[in-house]
Protein backbone atom coordinates (compact mmCIF):
# COMPACT_ATOMS: atom_id res chain seq x y z
CA UNK A 1 0.00 0.00 0.00
CA UNK A 2 1.60 3.44 -1.05
CA UNK A 3 1.92 5.92 1.41
CA UNK A 4 -0.81 8.35 -0.05
CA UNK A 5 -3.15 5.74 0.25
CA UNK A 6 -2.95 5.02 4.34
CA UNK A 7 -5.76 4.98 6.64
CA UNK A 8 -5.43 7.37 9.41
CA UNK A 9 -7.47 7.27 12.46
CA UNK A 10 -8.62 10.35 14.48
CA UNK A 11 -8.93 10.32 18.11
CA UNK A 12 -10.33 14.22 19.50
CA UNK A 13 -12.15 15.66 16.73
CA UNK A 14 -12.14 19.34 18.72
CA UNK A 15 -11.16 22.48 17.90
CA UNK A 16 -7.70 21.73 16.78
CA UNK A 17 -8.45 17.81 15.85
CA UNK A 18 -11.41 18.61 13.73
CA UNK A 19 -8.92 21.13 11.21
CA UNK A 20 -6.40 17.91 11.02
CA UNK A 21 -8.98 15.62 9.77
CA UNK A 22 -10.66 18.03 7.50
CA UNK A 23 -6.54 18.83 6.33
CA UNK A 24 -6.36 15.02 5.74
CA UNK A 25 -9.57 14.71 3.78
CA UNK A 26 -8.80 17.29 1.51
CA UNK A 27 -4.96 15.58 0.65
CA UNK A 28 -7.05 12.10 0.23
CA UNK A 29 -6.32 10.18 3.06
CA UNK A 30 -9.09 7.75 4.27
CA UNK A 31 -9.87 8.91 7.50
CA UNK A 32 -12.08 7.62 10.53
CA UNK A 33 -13.08 9.42 13.75
CA UNK A 34 -14.08 7.64 17.08
CA UNK A 35 -16.94 9.14 18.23
CA UNK A 36 -16.85 11.05 21.37
CA UNK A 37 -19.19 13.72 22.62
CA UNK A 38 -16.00 15.79 22.86
CA UNK A 39 -15.62 16.38 19.12
CA UNK A 40 -16.63 19.28 17.07
CA UNK A 41 -20.14 18.57 14.89
CA UNK A 42 -18.47 16.07 12.11
CA UNK A 43 -21.03 16.47 9.59
CA UNK A 44 -19.12 18.21 7.10
CA UNK A 45 -16.31 15.79 7.46
CA UNK A 46 -18.64 13.46 7.26
CA UNK A 47 -20.01 14.98 3.92
CA UNK A 48 -16.10 15.09 2.97
CA UNK A 49 -16.02 10.88 3.39
CA UNK A 50 -14.39 10.74 6.86
CA UNK A 51 -16.29 7.11 8.67
CA UNK A 52 -16.57 6.71 12.24
CA UNK A 53 -15.82 4.00 14.59
CA UNK A 54 -17.49 4.17 18.00
CA UNK A 55 -14.31 2.19 20.04
CA UNK A 56 -11.05 3.47 20.06
CA UNK A 57 -10.16 -0.99 20.36
CA UNK A 58 -11.99 -0.90 16.87
CA UNK A 59 -10.56 1.93 15.12
CA UNK A 60 -6.98 0.62 16.53
CA UNK A 61 -7.07 -2.63 14.27
CA UNK A 62 -8.47 -0.62 11.12
CA UNK A 63 -6.03 1.71 10.52
CA UNK A 64 -2.18 2.61 9.63
CA UNK A 65 -1.98 5.31 11.58
CA UNK A 66 -3.70 6.57 14.68
CA UNK A 67 -3.30 10.50 15.60
CA UNK A 68 -4.42 11.55 19.10
CA UNK A 69 -5.26 15.01 19.43
CA UNK A 70 -6.63 15.01 23.31
CA UNK A 71 -5.99 17.48 26.09
CA UNK A 72 -2.77 16.07 27.67
CA UNK A 73 -1.16 13.09 29.05
CA UNK A 74 -4.09 11.75 31.67
CA UNK A 75 -6.49 11.52 28.19
CA UNK A 76 -3.95 10.34 26.42
CA UNK A 77 -2.87 7.28 28.63
CA UNK A 78 -6.98 6.50 29.56
CA UNK A 79 -7.18 6.39 25.84
CA UNK A 80 -4.34 3.91 25.06
CA UNK A 81 -4.54 1.69 28.63
CA UNK A 82 -8.71 1.29 29.23
CA UNK A 83 -10.95 -1.38 28.95
CA UNK A 84 -12.03 -1.10 24.85
CA UNK A 85 -8.64 1.28 24.33
CA UNK A 86 -6.12 1.46 22.02
CA UNK A 87 -3.42 -0.99 22.98
CA UNK A 88 -6.81 -3.67 23.64
CA UNK A 89 -7.33 -3.79 19.59
CA UNK A 90 -3.63 -1.83 18.52
CA UNK A 91 -2.77 -4.01 15.29
CA UNK A 92 1.03 -4.87 14.12
CA UNK A 93 2.79 -2.33 12.60
CA UNK A 94 0.80 0.70 13.33
CA UNK A 95 2.19 4.44 13.78
CA UNK A 96 0.60 5.90 16.79
CA UNK A 97 1.00 9.82 16.32
CA UNK A 98 0.81 12.14 19.74
CA UNK A 99 -0.16 15.49 18.87
CA UNK A 100 -1.30 16.26 22.56
CA UNK A 101 0.87 18.53 24.40
CA UNK A 102 2.03 15.64 27.27
CA UNK A 103 4.50 15.22 30.48
CA UNK A 104 7.64 13.57 28.53
CA UNK A 105 7.82 10.88 31.26
CA UNK A 106 4.00 10.03 30.46
CA UNK A 107 5.28 9.72 26.83
CA UNK A 108 7.89 7.76 27.20
CA UNK A 109 5.90 4.81 28.95
CA UNK A 110 2.99 5.48 26.80
CA UNK A 111 5.61 5.13 23.98
CA UNK A 112 6.96 1.86 25.48
CA UNK A 113 3.58 0.40 25.61
CA UNK A 114 3.09 0.75 22.28
CA UNK A 115 5.96 -0.79 20.87
CA UNK A 116 5.69 -3.76 23.01
CA UNK A 117 2.41 -4.61 21.57
CA UNK A 118 3.99 -4.31 17.90
CA UNK A 119 3.57 -0.66 17.32
CA UNK A 120 5.41 2.41 16.45
CA UNK A 121 5.11 5.57 17.85
CA UNK A 122 5.58 9.40 17.61
CA UNK A 123 5.46 12.48 19.65
CA UNK A 124 4.55 15.64 17.40
CA UNK A 125 3.04 18.35 19.15
CA UNK A 126 1.51 21.34 17.43
CA UNK A 127 2.08 25.20 17.83
CA UNK A 128 -0.46 27.68 15.72
CA UNK A 129 -4.51 27.68 16.32
CA UNK A 130 -7.39 26.18 14.92
CA UNK A 131 -7.63 28.84 12.18
CA UNK A 132 -3.97 26.99 10.92
CA UNK A 133 -5.07 23.68 11.57
CA UNK A 134 -8.30 24.23 9.57
CA UNK A 135 -5.85 25.69 6.74
CA UNK A 136 -3.76 22.95 7.27
CA UNK A 137 -0.19 25.29 8.31
CA UNK A 138 -0.06 24.51 11.80
CA UNK A 139 3.60 23.88 12.96
CA UNK A 140 4.49 20.19 14.65
CA UNK A 141 7.68 19.48 16.76
CA UNK A 142 8.32 15.86 16.13
CA UNK A 143 10.18 13.03 18.50
CA UNK A 144 10.80 9.46 17.72
CA UNK A 145 13.06 7.11 15.26
CA UNK A 146 14.22 9.29 12.40
CA UNK A 147 12.91 6.27 10.39
CA UNK A 148 9.22 6.51 11.46
CA UNK A 149 9.39 10.17 11.49
CA UNK A 150 10.40 10.04 7.39
CA UNK A 151 7.94 7.38 6.56
CA UNK A 152 5.31 9.58 8.10
CA UNK A 153 5.98 12.80 6.65
CA UNK A 154 3.89 12.90 3.96
CA UNK A 155 0.56 12.14 6.36
CA UNK A 156 2.41 15.30 8.60
CA UNK A 157 2.58 17.83 5.31
CA UNK A 158 -0.69 16.86 4.66
CA UNK A 159 -1.84 19.36 8.13
CA UNK A 160 1.36 20.98 8.96
CA UNK A 161 3.22 23.90 7.03
CA UNK A 162 6.59 24.14 9.02
CA UNK A 163 7.76 20.33 10.71
CA UNK A 164 10.79 20.03 12.97
CA UNK A 165 12.25 16.73 14.15
CA UNK A 166 13.54 17.43 17.62
CA UNK A 167 15.29 14.25 18.57
CA UNK A 168 14.39 10.44 19.70
CA UNK A 169 10.78 9.71 21.48
CA UNK A 170 9.58 12.27 23.99
CA UNK A 171 12.20 15.38 22.42
CA UNK A 172 8.97 16.78 20.51
CA UNK A 173 6.78 17.13 23.83
CA UNK A 174 9.94 18.54 25.75
CA UNK A 175 10.43 21.18 23.04
CA UNK A 176 6.75 22.00 23.03
CA UNK A 177 6.66 22.38 26.84
CA UNK A 178 9.52 24.72 26.42
CA UNK A 179 7.63 26.72 23.50
CA UNK A 180 4.61 26.59 25.53
CA UNK A 181 6.52 28.15 28.60
CA UNK A 182 8.10 30.61 26.71
CA UNK A 183 4.57 31.84 24.89
CA UNK A 184 2.12 31.50 28.18
CA UNK A 185 5.07 33.54 29.86
CA UNK A 186 5.07 36.15 27.27
CA UNK A 187 1.75 36.24 27.48
CA UNK A 188 1.04 36.74 30.97
CA UNK A 189 3.68 39.36 30.94
CA UNK A 190 2.31 41.72 28.26
CA UNK A 191 -1.23 41.02 30.39
CA UNK A 192 -0.03 41.98 33.43
CA UNK A 193 1.53 45.00 31.49
CA UNK A 194 -2.11 45.83 30.05
CA UNK A 195 -3.79 45.76 32.83
CA UNK A 196 -1.82 48.46 34.39
CA UNK A 197 -1.90 50.68 31.40
CA UNK A 198 -5.58 50.01 31.77
CA UNK A 199 -5.27 51.24 35.15
CA UNK A 200 -3.36 54.23 34.21
CA UNK A 201 -5.00 55.27 31.65
CA UNK A 202 -2.99 54.76 29.16
CA UNK A 203 -4.48 54.73 25.24
CA UNK A 204 -4.40 51.13 24.16
CA UNK A 205 -3.49 51.62 20.13
CA UNK A 206 -0.40 53.67 21.62
CA UNK A 207 0.55 50.99 24.17
CA UNK A 208 0.54 48.61 22.05
CA UNK A 209 2.49 50.96 18.61
CA UNK A 210 4.77 51.28 20.96
CA UNK A 211 5.48 47.58 22.23
CA UNK A 212 5.40 47.23 18.70
CA UNK A 213 8.23 49.40 17.68
CA UNK A 214 10.69 48.37 20.49
CA UNK A 215 11.27 45.14 22.51
CA UNK A 216 7.42 43.99 23.13
CA UNK A 217 6.91 43.24 19.50
CA UNK A 218 6.46 39.46 18.53
CA UNK A 219 3.85 37.39 17.99
CA UNK A 220 2.46 37.57 21.37
CA UNK A 221 1.56 40.81 20.67
CA UNK A 222 0.07 40.11 17.29
CA UNK A 223 -2.09 37.86 19.40
CA UNK A 224 -3.13 39.72 22.01
CA UNK A 225 -3.03 43.25 20.39
CA UNK A 226 -6.90 42.90 18.68
CA UNK A 227 -7.89 42.28 22.68
CA UNK A 228 -6.52 45.19 24.38
CA UNK A 229 -7.59 47.46 21.53
CA UNK A 230 -11.40 46.40 20.53
CA UNK A 231 -12.27 43.17 22.81
CA UNK A 232 -11.56 40.97 20.18
CA UNK A 233 -10.37 37.45 21.33
CA UNK A 234 -10.33 35.73 18.09
CA UNK A 235 -6.04 36.12 17.39
CA UNK A 236 -6.00 33.84 20.61
CA UNK A 237 -8.50 31.54 21.35
CA UNK A 238 -6.88 29.06 23.84
CA UNK A 239 -8.27 28.89 26.99
CA UNK A 240 -7.15 29.45 30.45
CA UNK A 241 -7.80 25.49 31.63
CA UNK A 242 -5.29 25.14 28.57
CA UNK A 243 -2.75 27.73 29.47
CA UNK A 244 -2.75 26.53 33.34
CA UNK A 245 -2.28 22.63 32.33
CA UNK A 246 0.49 23.15 29.85
CA UNK A 247 2.08 25.43 32.68
CA UNK A 248 1.93 23.13 35.20
CA UNK A 249 3.06 20.22 32.58
CA UNK A 250 6.45 22.36 32.29
CA UNK A 251 6.78 22.53 36.18
CA UNK A 252 6.32 18.98 36.15
CA UNK A 253 9.02 18.65 33.44
CA UNK A 254 11.61 20.78 34.68
CA UNK A 255 10.59 19.62 38.60
CA UNK A 256 11.71 16.44 37.13
CA UNK A 257 14.99 17.56 35.69
CA UNK A 258 16.55 20.00 38.59
CA UNK A 259 15.71 22.46 36.06
CA UNK A 260 15.03 26.16 37.62
CA UNK A 261 11.24 27.06 37.62
CA UNK A 262 11.03 30.09 40.02
CA UNK A 263 9.24 32.17 36.91
CA UNK A 264 7.61 29.34 35.33
CA UNK A 265 5.58 28.06 39.32
CA UNK A 266 4.87 32.17 39.21
CA UNK A 267 3.31 32.46 36.34
CA UNK A 268 1.01 28.98 36.73
CA UNK A 269 0.29 30.49 39.85
CA UNK A 270 -1.58 33.90 37.90
CA UNK A 271 -3.27 31.46 35.03
CA UNK A 272 -4.28 29.28 38.63
CA UNK A 273 -5.53 32.34 40.25
CA UNK A 274 -8.04 33.09 36.74
CA UNK A 275 -8.50 29.86 36.41
CA UNK A 276 -10.22 29.56 40.05
CA UNK A 277 -12.05 33.16 39.78
CA UNK A 278 -14.13 31.48 37.05
CA UNK A 279 -12.26 32.11 33.93
CA UNK A 280 -11.45 28.74 33.18
CA UNK A 281 -12.82 28.38 29.60
CA UNK A 282 -11.71 31.93 28.78
CA UNK A 283 -9.66 32.83 26.19
CA UNK A 284 -5.90 33.65 27.58
CA UNK A 285 -6.57 37.44 26.40
CA UNK A 286 -9.49 38.33 29.36
CA UNK A 287 -6.16 37.57 31.84
CA UNK A 288 -5.90 40.81 31.07
CA UNK A 289 -9.16 41.78 32.71
CA UNK A 290 -8.63 39.53 35.30
CA UNK A 291 -5.26 41.02 36.57
CA UNK A 292 -7.08 44.69 36.00
CA UNK A 293 -9.59 43.81 38.61
CA UNK A 294 -7.21 42.30 40.72
CA UNK A 295 -6.27 44.51 44.15
CA UNK A 296 -2.43 45.01 44.23
CA UNK A 297 -1.90 43.59 47.88
CA UNK A 298 -3.53 40.68 45.57
CA UNK A 299 -1.68 40.23 43.34
CA UNK A 300 2.12 40.94 44.68
CA UNK A 301 3.60 41.80 48.05
CA UNK A 302 1.51 44.92 48.27
CA UNK A 303 3.23 47.92 50.98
Amino acid sequence: MSQQKKHIGLIGAGLMGSGIAASLLRKGFPLTILDHPGNQPLGPLLAAGARTSPRAADLASQVDILILCVTGSPQVEAVLFQQGGVLEGLKKGITVIDCSTAIPSSTLKIAQAVQDAGGRFLDAPMTRTPKEAAEGRLNLIVGGEREVYESCLPVLQSYAENIVYAGGVGAGHQMKLLHNFVSLGFSAVLAEAAACARQTGTDPQTFCDILAAGGGGGVVLNRLRPYIESGDTSGFRFSMANALKDMGYYCTMAEEQGAHDALAVAIREIYAEAAQAGLEQSPVPVLIDHLAAVPASAGGDGE
